[in-house]
């Protein structure tokens, strides 16, 4: 700006008249100013800036050449009546005029030059700038010209650096300026669409180098995306990654019966032939042929979706290796994978499936044809797969349908919505898995939830519902989880009807043991006096033994062979149990006896019922006594001898079949 001060002086020696140069004006009396030129910074206060001299009976005022209102006149001084601004204006004129009366004597032209500070910041064009960047861009080459991200200053004689700095981390890798005073953005690394598909930076502008002040900066953010390019071949399903990145696609297999056609699509594994185009950014259909192994041409293939059917059925167990071209639809590019199909003989015997209960899940607000994803494995479809013991791997016979669920339909063995789902709930299917050969069917429950977040998992409080319908949300339980806590509680009732009969066995097992041993040691006919066992059994227990060698207690409780009770025998031969010792009193007394020598000690009265029994004592009953317990009330003629003890007359009309002295029997 000095420069431009120095050039102005001889202009204003050109415009000025000699007589009205300072000299000269001195000698005629004319106006005079101590400075014609004034070099002043943008952005400074209002100042005075030059003395005018002016002779009597003359005045100064600013002419209409004058920078509008820039100048003031007070008293014989020039002031400055505004902040300069160079970005508004680098030149600022004062038109002095000297008049005496109306009449100009003098002109005079006073110049401000006003200075450029650095008081503005640099600024870009836009806030944000988003580029898109195929990933095959080649290395080293412009990706976004220079004009595209270059910032402006009003400040003229500033110079602008930049600066690019990363905000997603590792970006600087990829991409750098071609320098710090050019912003051209430049690619120094390739690209991969499938670990970079976008990276963002800050761009940064600085209107000095570092370290200087005063300094002004501004900033921009610019957003990169990376875009797909056709660089991969379709890819088969489900895909194994040797790095994580490359696929080595899937082979499939399965198995056919011989002498059928299966009208179903072949159920493979380890799924159907699927292929994607590689670059899953572009996804451009794929197209499915036969390119050979197809012998007979008994297999057919859907060229859309890949289903492979039979055209004919197979006579005999072969093996056929089937060569399936995916082909991307601009034909750009293709790939080839193998399916291995065995057709084997077999009687066909009912499919089965392993588990009873399979568990999915499905977002809310899925629409129909969305795959139900596997709760143990969220990333994996939900497969319901029956087995045929006569094939180790898949039988394509079997096909699969929900029986009770319009909500869910069977694509092979893989479940899909049926229908746009929209709020969270609980479904259970029953998924029928048919032989299409024999007709058997086998089936199990699908439980499929409706929910964002994954289920709880069995044993656990949740969801349930009915076979084939919706949950109620208030339902806490599922079927599953009531079987499981059946059989829980039954365990338990198990154990505890085993301890009680533990407990039972060990306080009162001897005595049950020894009453039913003693039921099965009763005669054959059972006719033994209760009544006198119950009220003498203190007697009973002091009376010796008719026996010479009596049994002891425990051996009585326990017989070797009890014999077996019986209630009815015809015809009963009487027997007479004759006591061992010839000291027996009832054996060595006759009829003639005195009535005397027997008393009574029971009762008194006959009883009309048959099988009357009586105990008789002797009189002079002693210690060496045997007692003899009477299955009649009266025996023969020695019952006469019993009649005359009790007072009552019977005769032979009364008695019952067994009223026998033969039926007595000795204790």
């Amino acid at each position: 700006m000095g420069a431009r001060a120095l050039l102005w002086a001889p202009l204003l020696l050109l415009l000025v008249p000699p007589s009205q140069l300072p000299g000269a004006a001195a000698q005629g009396q004319v106006c005079s100013v101590d400075k014609t030129l004034i070099n002043i910074e943008e952005n400074s206060s209002p100042r005075p800036l030059v003395n005018i001299s002016v002779p009597d009976g003359q005045h100064v005022t600013l002419g209409s050449s004058s920078t509008p209102s820039a100048f003031q006149i007070l008293g014989n001084e020039l002031f400055l009546n505004v902040t300069p601004d160079y970005e508004e204006n680098t030149m600022l004129e004062a038109h002095l005029e000297c008049r005496r009366g109306s009449t100009v004597v003098t002109q005079l032209v006073v110049l401000v030059s006003v200075l450029d500070v650095n008081d503005n910041a640099p600024e870009f064009p836009f806030e944000v700038k988003e580029w898109d960047v195929v990933e095959d861009t080649k290395v080293n080459s412009t990706v976004i010209p220079e004009g595209e991200l270059k910032a402006t200053d009003k400040d003229k004689e500033d110079v602008l650096y930049y600066t690019l700095q990363e905000v997603t981390p590792n970006a600087s890798s990829f991409f750098s300026l071609m320098g710090v005073n050019r912003p051209a953005l430049r690619l120094d690394r390739s690209l991969d669409f499938y670990q970079w598909q976008g990276m963002t930076f800050q761009l940064l502008v600085r209107d000095t180098r570092e370290n200087v002040e005063p300094s002004h900066t501004a900033t921009a953010t610019l957003v990169l995306h990376v875009q797909p390019a056709d660089l991969r071949p379709p890819w088969f399903l489900p895909c194994s990654y040797s790095d994580g990145y490359v696929c080595i696609q899937a082979q499939y297999h399965g198995a056919v019966p011989t002498g059928h056609i299966l009208p179903s699509p072949l159920i493979l594994h380890p799924g159907p032939i699927y292929a994607v185009d590689g670059d899953r950014g572009i996804n451009t259909h794929i197209r499915y042929s036969i390119l050979g192994g197809n012998t007979d041409n008994t297999f057919v293939i859907d060229p859309d979706s890949g289903n492979l059917t039979m055209a004919k059925m197979v006579p005999r167990d072969t093996t056929f290796i089937l060569l399936i071209r995916g082909d991307q639809a601009d034909q750009a590019r293709y790939s080839v994978t193998q399916v291995t199909v065995e057709a084997r003989s077999a009687a066909g015997r009912p499919p089965h499936f392993p588990q009873n209960l399979y568990r999915g899940i499905v977002a809310p607000g899925s629409s129909a044809g969305v795959v139900v994803r596997d709760t143990a494995s969220p990333s994996q479809p939900l497969r319901i797969q029956a087995q045929d013991p006569e094939f180790p791997g898949l039988n394509s016979a079997i096909t699969y349908r929900i029986t009770n669920c319009s909500e869910f339909r069977m694509n092979g063995e893989t479940v899909f919505t049926a229908m746009a789902l929209e709020h969270e709930r609980i479904f259970y299917a029953e998924v029928e898995a048919t032989n299409t050969v024999t007709g058997d069917t086998a089936t199990a429950i699908a439980e499929i939830w409706v929910s964002e977040q994954a289920p709880p998992s069995i044993g656990t409080p949740g969801g349930g519902a009915t076979a084939g319908g919706s949950s109620p949300e208030d339902q806490r339980f599922s079927t599953v989880d009531m079987a499981v806590l059946g059989g829980v509680l039954g365990a338990l009732l198990l154990l505890a009807l085993i301890g009680l009969a533990v407990l039972l066995s060990k306080h009162y097992g001897p005595q049950l043991l020894c009453c039913s041993r003693k039921a099965a040691q009763l005669p054959p006919h059972g006719f033994d006096n209760q009544a006198f066992l119950g009220d003498h059994e203190d007697t009973k227990a002091s009376a010796p033994s008719p026996t010479p060698d009596p049994m002891p207690v425990e051996t009585l409780c326990a017989p070797p062979d009890p014999e077996p009770l019986s209630h009815k025998q015809p015809n009963p031969e009487p027997q007479v149990l004759e006591p061992p010792g010839p000291e027996s009193p009832v054996a060595t007394r006759g009829a003639g006896d005195s009535p005397s020598a027997v008393r009574s000690i029971l009762t008194k009265e006959r009883r009309p019922e048959g099988g009357y029994k009586a105990v008789w004592f002797g009189e002079d009953i002693g210690a060496e006594a045997d007692v003899v317990v009477l299955n009649t009330a009266e025996a023969g003629e020695d019952g006469d001898a019993g009649s005359e003890g009790s007072g009552e007359e019977d005769t032979d009309q009364d008695r019952g079949p067994h009223d026998k002295l033969g039926n007595s029997t000795y204790i």
